[in-house]
């Protein structure tokens, strides 16, 4: 069976480091993705955010929000999120202590990327791929 990439086609010479379309001339843009990659990359990272942004949310909604997602994980990703400024971290004065997360105006300002996401995966997304996989063996040999 043979998958397409779509670079089947691609008949550019490698790039020289000049001017081209297709090479970002600053390699500082590389470095800059990169990190945007990792900051929300981490597991589960995404489906916080996401989550989140219906609102400030406890630990414990959270987590069965996630299911399965373990206590330690949500924890860990929970700490990462608000030490890279997307995620605050609220106390509630309450016996027994209650804990609120909720998204920092970054994370808020995610939310045009994300409507993005979402519309490039209506398009493309795994369920087209899979339809348009589908359709494709159901037709048979030519």
């Amino acid at each position: 069976m043979k998958f397409e990439t779509g670079m089947e086609n691609d008949t550019s010479e490698p790039c020289d480091g000049g001017e081209c379309e297709s090479c970002p001339t600053d390699p500082n843009l590389l470095i800059e993705f990169k990190h945007v990659i990792r900051t929300l990359g981490g597991k589960w990272k995404l489906e916080i955010l996401f989550t989140l942004m219906h609102g400030g949310v406890r630990f414990g909604a959270l987590r069965r929000a996630l299911a399965p997602i373990t206590q330690h994980m949500l924890t860990a990703q929970l700490r990462e999120l608000a030490r890279d400024g997307l995620v605050s971290r609220k106390v509630l004065a309450e016996k027994p202590l209650q804990v609120e997360y909720e998204l920092t105006d970054s994370a808020w300002s995610l939310t045009p990327a994300f409507r993005e996401l979402l519309a490039w995966s209506k398009l493309y997304g795994p369920r087209r791929h899979a339809e348009a996989s589908e359709t494709t063996l159901g037709a048979g040999p030519a």
